[in-house]
């Protein structure tokens, strides 16, 4: 004889009903977005200068605004550093003013997409209103993602591009739409050059996600090729202008052998270096022109990294731990440009440490979603890869980058909304599990 188990009905627990209301109640939602807002509209009140990079692509930026063109501090045209963010923010300038309140208002607006993203991603990823809020609210109250709203650097705008393209592909209906997908994987590639790395990742996550995988793969690599075509319709044209005013065929800029010589070097510590003395000597040459000297340091580089192989592969673990360990490098840029972190050190160094805090419990929210994903799929027998990989594609991104150049913190940044949805996701999980487990029996 066989018996079947009948599941009586329950009511739900009073976490159950916590969960729904937070994953339902539009109250809820709005809250989440006011939070988000105020904060980034607060950090625009703190007055800060332009330094270091962000200056440099300020004084860009305000040279395009007025019809000066993308040129050095000498007045020469230049490729040095990608064009995307000057381009896109002297736009901004022409149209309503060289200033901070300009900058910290497209920012913000790039901020705000950021978290519509965030939400829309991780519904899609996730499946899950709940986790898609939860990992809102916890880029919203994220310190270091707040405190880059001020600054002329390139990580807002680029993490907006990013994920918008990564919705293009993720949302698409046709293989037309893939091309606006290209369009502005192409303009991200002008901000920042290795984006185009991220494409293969991104198809390489679709085509795990569903059988018959030797079928689908062929349409897969004609949509890759579709969306790196129309990326490279965008880069083409700076390409022909550098080729026209520089004199030389340069796809995107002239620092990319700047930056593999400052992290492989001797003495090179795994993080970027430029006051090292092979790297301040080559940038100290007058007799060499700005792409002979890219040409220098590439060349340079390359040979160390022959003749010390041991050296170089021995750098990678610190070049890790630079990319992932530490979080809050805004606060530099305040040191450097804002009057109120000498009067407040305490108050900057305070922020700068529950922001680490905060960080490092994202990363291991982050690190165990994966591990629950995967054995609650394996335990459900349901296909293990799904679109909730992506996460963890865009964080092997920067990771081969700065294998090969350098580890900084920032470079990081635009993953962290990603990381935000996964933890969200787990934690919204755990919770619904729990509340299962608490139910009560209703007896009729």
């Amino acid at each position: 004889m066989s018996a079947q188990i009948l599941d009586f009905p329950t009511r739900p627990s009073r976490l159950a009903l916590r969960l729904e209301w937070f994953a339902t109640e539009r109250s809820v939602l709005l809250a989440i977005w006011a939070l988000y807002f105020a904060l980034r509209v607060a950090v625009l009140f703190v007055d800060v200068t332009p330094s270091s990079d962000a200056q440099w692509y300020a004084l860009r930026a305000a040279g395009m605004a007025s019809g000066a063109g993308y040129l050095s501090d000498l007045g020469q045209p230049t490729a040095f550093w990608p064009p995307g963010w000057p381009l896109a923010l002297g736009f901004a300038f022409s149209q309503f003013g060289v200033s901070p309140v300009t900058l910290g208002i497209f920012n913000l607006v790039s901020a705000l997409l950021i978290g519509l993203l965030t939400l829309a991603l991780g519904r899609r990823l996730f499946a899950s209103e709940g986790a898609a809020r939860l990992g809102l609210l916890l880029l919203a109250i994220y310190p270091n993602a707040i405190a880059y709203v001020p600054l002329a650097l390139t990580e807002v705008f680029y993490t907006l591009l990013l994920m918008a393209a990564c919705w293009a592909v993720v949302a698409r209906e046709n293989r037309l739409q893939l091309i606006g997908a290209g369009l502005v994987f192409g303009f991200a590639t002008l901000v920042k050059a290795q984006t185009l790395v991220a494409v293969p990742l991104i198809f390489l996550v679709d085509w795990l996600r569903m059988k018959p995988m030797g079928k689908r793969l062929p349409g897969l690599v004609v949509d890759a090729m579709v969306v790196l075509a129309a990326a490279a319709l965008v880069v083409a044209p700076w390409a022909v202008r550098n080729r026209v005013q520089m004199g030389h065929w340069i796809a995107i800029s002239t620092n990319d052998g700047y930056t593999l010589l400052t992290g492989n070097h001797d003495g090179a510590n795994g993080d970027y270096s430029p006051n090292a003395p092979v790297v301040k000597a080559l940038m100290a040459r007058t007799d060499l022109d700005e792409t002979a000297r890219d040409a220098e340091a590439r060349r340079l580089a390359f040979g160390w990294i022959a003749d010390h192989p041991h050296e170089f592969l021995a750098l990678a673990p610190q070049k890790l731990a630079r990319l992932w360990l530490p979080d809050g490098e805004a606060e530099w840029a305040y040191q450097a440009g804002a009057p109120s972190y000498a009067r407040l050190p305490a108050v900057y160094r305070a922020l700068r440490w529950v922001n680490q805090g905060y960080y490092l419990l994202l990363m291991l929210g982050f690190a165990l979603a994966f591990v629950v994903m995967t054995v609650r799929r394996l335990y459900d027998r349901t296909r293990w890869a799904g679109w909730w990989l992506l996460p963890y594609a865009l964080a092997l991104y920067p990771t081969a980058i700065c294998l090969v150049f350098s580890g900084q913190s920032r470079f990081h940044y635009p993953v962290m909304p990603f990381v935000c949805m996964a933890a969200g996701w787990l934690v919204v999980a755990s919770l619904e599990r729990l509340a299962w487990r608490r139910r009560k029996v209703t007896l009729h």
